[in-house]
């Protein structure tokens, strides 16, 4: 008997968030076209989620999928609460069931979780109770599926179908919850091509199962590509021996004007931030004309708003499967 996919309910509409693997097309179009409608909405707020109390449980740092979340929540006209795990009882030995029950008790209506395991919140959904929505705001290196559906929607707006398109990841694969959502819905999302350029050290075994093609010659990768998605290097990987020297992956996997030349005119350039200018890319392509990277930053608002709504919807909808 086929298992149930656990973010979706009864009427396979979206319940959680958790990850882009087991969702179809079609909902990874719903929550673009959803997106899409709330691009717009800036100042003015919607009244969706009027009423509603959503927590952010950031056990990792971050600042930009934080701040979008809360301002997207904000525009929903939902109450916001910003858990400081610095200081909550997760800092004490907390187990995670007894902070999330401890919280369910306040009556929360979505959990929105970040955290350094892989699975964790797959594990607050398996456990929320059933009117309760869990978003991952990614776990380990497992995945973080709201930032790939921005960078969809970023591609989408930019170059409009799918299909017919060269799409290039290059970076750190091996070590990346965002490189592993994106591969999984560019496939999903029916992209003619999908490459990952990267040095050995960087790459999961398994990539090739990914549905990718592998280059390690970031010339030969790019050439004749329409979009090109740079990941940040994390220092830690230095310091682990996976590569040499900050100096010498730029030297061979940086973006550079010059570089850009082999790939198409009309190419852009995607990076989710923070970048490490100089490692990654230079400043000429950072700022440069073919760059969309804060525009990216500004689509993380409007995918999270959609995807805040659709789970919502869905969990006011009796057919929820946990």
């Amino acid at each position: 008997m086929k298992r149930q996919n656990i973010q979706l309910n009864s009427q396979g509409k979206l319940k959680h968030f958790l990850t882009i693997d087991g969702l179809k097309q079609e909902i990874l179009t719903e929550i673009l076209d959803t997106a899409d409608s709330f691009a717009g909405v800036t100042e003015q707020k919607v009244t969706l989620l009027r009423g509603k109390t959503i927590c952010n449980l950031f056990f990792e740092n971050s600042t930009r999928t934080r701040t979008t979340f809360e301002l997207a929540a904000k525009r929903l006209s939902a109450d916001v609460i910003n858990l400081n795990i610095a200081t909550s009882s997760a800092s004490k030995g907390e187990s995670l069931i007894d902070t999330l029950r401890n919280l369910e008790a306040m009556h929360i209506d979505m959990f929105v979780i970040r955290h350094t395991d892989s699975g964790a919140a797959h594990f607050f959904a398996t456990h929320a109770a059933p009117k309760v929505a869990v978003i991952n705001a990614g776990d380990g290196r497992h995945a973080h599926p709201t930032q790939a559906m921005l960078d969809m929607l970023t591609i989408r707006r930019h170059k409009g179908e799918f299909t017919g398109l060269r799409v290039a990841i290059v970076g750190d694969i091996l070590h990346s919850r965002v490189a592993r959502s994106q591969i999984l819905a560019l496939n999903t999302l029916g992209t003619s091509e999908v490459r990952v350029i990267a040095p050995h050290t960087l790459l999961p075994a398994d990539t090739r199962s990914l549905g990718v093609h592998i280059y390690h010659d970031l010339e030969e990768g790019i050439r004749g590509v329409d979009v090109i998605i740079v990941l940040r290097l994390q220092t830690e990987r230095m310091r682990g021996a996976l590569l040499p020297s900050e100096h010498e992956y730029f030297q061979l996997f940086g973006l550079t004007k010059k570089r850009l030349q082999g790939a198409k005119k009309d190419v852009i350039i995607m990076h989710p931030g923070p970048i490490n200018r100089g490692v990654e890319m230079d400043s000429q392509v950072a700022d440069g004309p073919h760059s969309v990277i804060l525009q990216q930053v500004g689509y993380g608002i409007a995918v999270r708003m959609a995807v805040m709504s659709m789970a919502m919807a869905s969990q006011a909808n009796p057919g929820a499967t946990v």
